[in-house]
């Protein structure tokens, strides 16, 4: 295995809009990889599928970042996220991270969730009401977007004209390209989410409803279970997980299907293959990208490679779900394939609490798409398309056209 680390090459066009070849090529020359990831870090990539499981169970690896040893991982962090590190469950491992998830797990059963439905397919028929007559759209900013941005808000209580401000803060510090970071833009960035959101959280402190928000700050004021730095990152991560990685599900998976035809016309011919789908394109380009960063407690041995203490490591869930040990043609977009032990929502005490939340939304979205917008097709050359770039994959724009005038079935 050579010792020089690969650079994934974020400032071209090129590896944004397909790494999968240079991941293949990784996976093949060795299970564990040194690499320059998003913000110049250098990191080991683990790559292959068996490998990675096991590696999202092990306790070694740490989710906490002061593990690290590489300052730069806390520098490219928001200053209040430097001072207060295991504030939220991502960063956090057991029993900070037993106590936090317990808090708001009851919010994302599967039952709750489902009771959702049918004001997230209110929310998709909205939006699509106001493009179907125009024939033409940007299936990101006026649908992919909003719709999980509306979902999360309303769950916690987020006045519509203040979410457009939280989006701009939160491109602002979870945007990653080959260099790191202006810290000066992402903490002026935190700052003002900071001061929004303990402005929203006193006024849901005065009018306490039945909903999410309320049960912390319940939690905060009357059980002493969330200290103050733990309720505004709770709510900031809720806020912002919420809809990240569903926005990149949703535009990823209709720019598959619109880029593999075959496959669109089979979802159209059989729409009760749809969760499978949803499952495929987690799988075959999922919005995490390459994968989920921890830090090792101590030296750890993953097949047969020591790395070692405080080394930043991605177990590369995007890499190790096209492994064909693991996967047939693992490659080819395939929505029969049936197999969902992809690995885009993590697996162990970390795997995403917003899953069926995501899956959910992921399912109307395109259900609705397919349905509302007939002679669907891309408006520019795939090769046209742009996309995000370092850690969060999905298109920055997916301009469509379509028969004006779909309504409703």
């Amino acid at each position: 295995m050579s010792q020089q680390p690969v650079l994934l090459p974020y400032s071209d066009p090129a590896f944004l809009a397909d790494p999968f070849p240079l991941y293949r090529r990784l996976r093949e020359e060795g299970p564990v990889r040194r690499a320059v990831i998003a913000g110049g870090l250098e990191a080991w990539l683990v790559t292959r599928y068996e490998d990675a499981l096991a590696a999202l169970s092990d306790p070694r690896l740490s989710s906490d970042v002061r593990d690290a040893s590489d300052p730069r991982v806390t520098a490219q962090l928001p200053r209040f996220e430097r001072e207060s590190m295991t504030s939220t469950m991502l960063r956090s491992d057991p029993p900070d991270h037993t106590r936090l998830r317990r808090l708001v797990a009851k919010a994302f059963t599967a039952r709750r969730v489902a009771a959702l439905r049918p004001r997230v397919q209110e929310i998709a028929d909205r939006l699509l009401d106001a493009v179907a007559p125009v024939g033409r759209a940007d299936l990101v900013a006026d649908f992919a977007l909003p719709l999980p941005v509306t979902v999360i808000g309303e769950l916690l209580g987020v006045p519509v004209d203040d979410r457009r401000d939280f989006q701009r803060w939160t491109d602002a510090m979870l945007v990653r390209g080959e260099t790191m970071p202006d810290p000066a833009v992402v903490d002026e960035a935190w700052q003002r989410m900071h001061a929004y959101l303990t402005k929203h959280l006193r006024t849901k402190r005065a009018r306490p409803g039945d909903d999410l928000l309320s049960a912390l700050i319940s939690a905060h004021d009357e059980e002493r279970r969330l200290s103050h730095d733990e309720l505004i990152a709770m709510t900031f991560l809720l806020l912002v997980a919420g809809y990240v990685t569903t926005v990149n599900l949703i535009g990823g998976g209709i720019a598959a299907l619109l880029t593999h035809p075959a496959q669109l016309s089979l979802l159209r011919e059989r729409p009760e293959l749809l969760p499978d789908a949803v499952e495929e394109f987690l799988r075959h380009d999922g919005p995490v990208n390459p994968g989920i960063a921890r830090f090792a407690r101590e030296d750890v041995r993953i097949a047969g490679v020591t790395i070692p203490r405080g080394a930043t490591v991605v177990i590369a869930s995007a890499i190790a779900d096209r492994d064909p040990a693991r996967f047939a043609d693992p490659d080819r977009l395939d929505i029969t394939r049936g197999d969902s032990g992809h690995l885009a929502f993590g697996h162990g005490i970390h795997y995403c609490l917003g899953a069926p939340l995501a899956r959910l939304e992921g399912r109307i979205a395109v259900a609705a798409v397919l349905r509302r917008l007939p002679g669907l097709a891309l408006a520019v050359p795939p090769a046209e398309l742009t996309w995000r770039p370092g850690g969060l994959r999905g298109p920055a724009r997916l301009p469509v056209t379509f028969t004006a005038g779909g309504r409703p079935a």
